[in-house]
């Protein structure tokens, strides 16, 4: 390869920052962390035999994360 071969392919990875993709899942993170935080009352969440109050946007937040995890761990599982 050329310098300048090289040098336009490291000009298209600073670009291939924001794919459309990305973009749409920084939206619904962004959507999701809102939703999240609007909904602030308090709620009883039954954990198999204990019943717990909590406000709901720990709720959702901590179903969030588990999910992520949940996610995140798949995705790594596959790649191998």
């Amino acid at each position: 390869m050329s310098p300048k071969d090289t040098a336009s392919s490291s000009k298209r990875g600073g670009s291939a920052a924001f794919t459309p993709a990305r973009i749409a899942v920084l939206v619904l993170a962004v959507l999701t962390v809102i939703f999240i935080f609007e909904n602030t009352r308090q709620v009883k969440i039954r954990l198999l035999i204990p019943e717990v109050t909590m406000p709901l946007y720990i709720a959702l937040l901590l179903t969030a994360v588990i999910g992520a995890v949940c996610g995140g761990y798949f995705v790594a599982r596959r790649r191998k």
